[in-house]
């Protein structure tokens, strides 16, 4: 038992030492083990131990060098790597038919699928995720982010966009129902200048740390062309200005060749998709240090599990013809030194699917240890984040992710995440 005479305390500090041993001491460290760790670095290290200090990691050693206090978790034979990052995402949105699915729907409503969607991700090891605008009117993708960051929830860390912004009939608009049907869009639709600084200044205000364009037409929606470039010059230069007033980056889904130099010269952080890209916009990339996000999982997903939704025929048929030389372009834009980071499009898929991204960059002629750090480090930079996630280093947030067998041998193992952490917090643990 400890007296603690208060008007006999020389400072606060003494008080808080002694509040501390009253409540059993210092919060105990935890030593996460495990044979194979993935830093995320481009290293890897044998019979690892990983030291937590409650929500961050304090140091990264082997198994020999255990504080004799830690807590023990150990994973055994398993492989260890840094949570993964998916800047590419759509958890309010589902596949039957998302461009009227927000009116099926109150913002509500969308809350609650998204949040559910967002905590399986976590639990498949996605412990942070950029969202790339959403299927809602509102703002709940938002909600989503600062409920979790308030404790209210356990979820991923969330970055992103509310919304897309689309010109009238553009990828983010309804296309398909007659003039006098008078419906929202779950895009924001704006044109001109003024009209896109309105857009970006509402999207920050209602909590958007990211800006997304649909500078091109889409292969999803209804009425629009892929190869089209919707945007103009004048207006993409007002919304990465009005963006960059507020420290708030942009991403730009750009499928035409033209679309994407258009959107690199003014200045994007990132190129969503990408499909058609050609060579001089690869060089453009390259000048600019603009990071591309080629989202295959999304046609993997539509051709192989939606081949009969009819609301998906026209992005199915795109996806078909255009997969071979769409593969050709993100080689050659590899080999050029274009810098990739990794989404997937999820479209509120199962969320063991995600990580069917890495096998496709192993494609393109990435090494799986490239491919890994593309989900990791890589991501990282991109959100501006690298001093707190995307490594398994002293300093950043605990999230770790552990998988039975090894990825470098196997990046099927990804697929298969048995044990997830994230901020010094086990969420999961099949060991």
């Amino acid at each position: 038992m400890y007296i603690i005479q208060i008007n006999k305390m020389k400072n606060i500090s003494a008080l808080v030492l002694l509040l501390l041993l009253h409540c059993g001491g210092y919060a105990q460290k935890t030593a996460l083990l495990a044979k194979t760790l993935i830093d995320g670095t481009g290293k890897t290290i044998s019979n690892a131990a990983v030291i937590i200090d409650n929500n961050k990691i304090v140091l990264v050693t082997t198994k020999d060098n255990i504080p004799k206090d830690a807590k023990i978790i150990d994973l055994g034979d398993y492989t260890l790597l840094p949570g993964l990052i998916d800047m590419h995402v759509h958890p309010n949105l589902t596949t039957d038919d998302y461009q009227v699915d927000h009116l099926k729907g109150s913002s509500a409503s969308k809350a609650l699928m998204g949040l559910k969607n967002v905590q399986d991700l976590l639990s498949a090891g996605w412990t942070t995720l950029r969202v790339a605008g959403d299927g809602d009117v509102g703002y709940a993708n938002m909600e989503i982010r600062n409920a979790i960051n308030k404790g209210l929830f356990v979820g991923p860390h969330i970055y992103g966009a509310a919304h897309y912004i689309s010109v009238t009939g553009g990828g983010g608009d309804i296309n398909f129902l007659s003039y006098e049907q008078k419906v929202i869009a779950d895009g924001l639709i704006a044109d001109g200048p003024d009209e896109i600084r309105k857009a970006v200044r509402n999207e920050i205000k209602y909590g958007s740390d990211w800006i997304k364009l649909l500078v091109t037409g889409a292969f999803m929606t209804a009425g629009d062309n892929p190869n089209n470039v919707h945007f103009t010059a004048e207006e993409l230069k007002a919304a990465v200005e009005e963006a960059a007033k507020r420290d708030v980056p942009v991403m730009a889904h750009a499928h035409a060749a033209e679309g994407i130099k258009m959107a690199v010269r003014a200045g994007v952080r990132t190129i969503e998709h990408g499909s058609f890209i050609d060579e001089e916009a690869m060089d453009l990339m390259v000048q600019h240090g603009t990071w591309l996000i080629p989202t295959f999982s999304i046609h993997l997903y539509f051709d192989e599990k939606l081949e009969s939704n009819a609301s998906l025929q026209k992005a199915i048929e795109i996806g078909r013809k255009t997969k071979e030389s769409m593969y050709t372009n993100m080689r050659m834009a590899f080999k050029k030194g274009v810098k990739f980071g990794l989404g997937t499009d999820d479209v509120g898929w199962p969320a063991g699917y995600s990580a069917r991204e890495f096998g496709e960059y192993i494609k393109i002629g990435m090494t799986p240890m490239q491919a890994i750090q593309c989900a990791t480090k890589v991501n990282a930079e991109i959100l501006k984040k690298e001093k707190e996630i995307g490594t398994v280093e002293a300093g950043k947030l605990a999230d770790l992710i552990a998988v039975r067998g090894d990825p470098l041998k196997d990046i099927s193992e990804l697929q298969r995440v048995e044990f997830v952490m994230i901020g010094g917090k086990v969420v999961k643990n099949e060991k």
